[in-house]
């Protein structure tokens, strides 16, 4: 294929990119891509940092390869290398799609460790008291300095689950840890409470102290830097607070809704940020609430604020919250049987740390006691927890809850189709409709794509045969049950 033709290839598939995934997808992620070159049937494809390097090819790496093939038959396979974006086209050139090849360097072949102006290896990474709490600091400590928090071990990206609730805000926190060039500034993570902010915090720390030792990295809640300022005003030491916080390179700042009606150190945290602003100092901020919508804070603050990337963190789904717990379980080397997990990701929905508190004193109660986990010891060790967070059963939920678990369509509960695929779920939903709602079995058989009465009864009737009959099929719906179930 000729260089033209290959050009016109990668312009076409750019473009596909861009209609499939979208314009933020594409300006964070794709438009940074360079096209190396075709050759032996393999295409070599360029981004501008590893970190993106596997963004790439874990989120899009396959549909790439299928745009290629289509395009090009004897393409076998795409690889996605690094290479910095000098050795390319400017990336950041809207009108730009990176549609003309460019030649190797020596940067290309670099070790998928190893990133551009990177230092050799420190033999000696940062040393902290593992298992203490954060902010204590009864024990000795190796810090940046004296005002920065210690850190949770606990809190790093290896530790961290990501999914869609959250995949944004993890995106830019490697981001900043792994660029040695301020990309946007500041960072404000938002959302509720145990969604991952202060873990992502701790995590952004940890890999910088890990990749750039040389860098002062410091990070504390909102209330202590109010103790600090607080502390050098009363002993008249505020020349001294000022150039010890703008010695800074890397500065942290955890729940800064804190600030709200204090006025007096609003003003100081607002010079503070716009001396590190000028000086190209990274900033992190975190908070319960986007920018604009944290009360009692200065508007001119709240514009600072905003000035750089803003990531919320949503609050979890079913599977990132299975993710979370089948983790978590692995850390503590405990054997928790799938269908308790599947059971507590559905129930526990209210934050992070709920869920993996339920779980911690689960497996702490199997220890004790000396018994196995199973369904009935969670629900009986966690009902309080799991009265907390139950709420009415609705057919629309049972309905949503079923096509999940035997992943079929919502629509499937409600359509025509006879497939046994289709048909056992869809009578399984009808059977728990009945269990778990006060509905008269007209009114079920409405919900369910207009059906009569007689389908919900020949239904019931079916699931309870094959639960009396099947110990598996039994075991599944009484999961379902206790799942849906307040």
């Amino acid at each position: 294929m000729s260089k033209e033709a290959v050009a016109a290839c990668w312009a076409r598939i750019r473009g596909r990119l861009r209609s499939e995934f979208g314009d933020a997808a594409y300006r964070n992620w794709l438009k940074a891509m360079t096209l190396v070159e075709v050759r032996d049937s393999v295409v070599r494809i360029a981004a501008p940092t590893r970190f993106k390097r596997d963004w790439i090819h874990n989120h899009f790496g396959a549909r790439i390869r299928g745009l290629w093939q289509s395009e090009d038959p004897n393409v076998r396979d795409i690889e996605i290398i690094v290479m910095p974006e000098r050795a390319g086209m400017d990336a950041g050139d809207d009108d730009d799609l990176g549609d003309r090849p460019v030649p190797a360097t020596p940067e290309a072949t670099r070790e998928p460790h190893q990133t551009p102006h990177q230092a050799p290896h420190q033999a000696r990474p940062p040393v902290f008291t593992s298992g203490a709490a954060v902010g204590d600091e009864s024990e000795p400590v190796e810090r940046v300095d004296d005002i920065s928090a210690r850190l949770d071990p606990r809190f790093t990206f290896d530790n961290f689950v990501v999914g869609k609730p959250n995949e944004l805000a993890y995106a830019a926190a490697r981001q900043v840890a792994e660029s040695v060039s301020v990309r946007f500034n500041p960072l404000f993570l938002y959302g509720g409470v145990g969604l991952g902010k202060t873990h992502l915090m701790h995590a952004i720390a940890w890999q910088i102290r890990k990749r750039q030792p040389s860098r002062k990295v410091v990070y504390l809640s909102a209330e202590k830097f109010m103790y600090q300022f607080i502390r050098a005003l009363r002993l008249r030491e505020t020349v001294a607070f000022k150039e010890q916080f703008r010695a800074i390179d890397v500065l942290m700042v955890d729940d800064v809704q804190f600030f709200s009606g204090k006025d007096s150190t609003q003003e100081e945290f607002f010079h503070t940020f716009n001396a590190l602003i000028d000086q190209n100092s990274q900033v992190v901020i975190s908070a319960d609430k986007s920018p604009n919508d944290l009360a009692g804070v200065e508007e001119r603050v709240k514009s600072r604020l905003a000035w750089g990337l803003v990531a919320d963190l949503h609050p979890t789904t079913y599977e990132l919250r299975l993710g979370i717990l089948q983790s978590k379980a692995e850390q503590v080397g405990a054997v928790v049987p799938g269908n308790v997990l599947e059971f507590l990701a559905h129930r526990i929905t209210s934050n992070v740390r709920e869920l993996e508190g339920a779980l911690t004193r689960l497996v702490a109660h199997a220890d004790f006691v000396g018994r196995p986990i199973t369904l009935d010891s969670a629900q009986d060790v966690l009902k309080d927890l799991l009265r907390a967070n139950s709420r009415q059963v609705t057919i629309e939920e049972i309905q949503k809850r079923v096509a999940e678990h035997y992943n079929i369509k919502f629509g499937d509960m409600h359509s025509p189709r006879r497939a046994r695929a289709v048909a056992r779920p869809r009578q399984v939903a009808m059977y728990l409709a009945k269990a778990l709602t006060s509905r008269s079995l007209p009114e079920i058989g409405r919900k369910f794509g207009g059906r009569d009465h007689t389908t919900v009864m020949h239904a019931v009737r079916k699931v309870e045969e094959l639960r009396a009959g099947d110990v598996g099929f039994n075991e599944d719906v009484e999961l379902l049950r206790r799942m849906i179930e307040g």
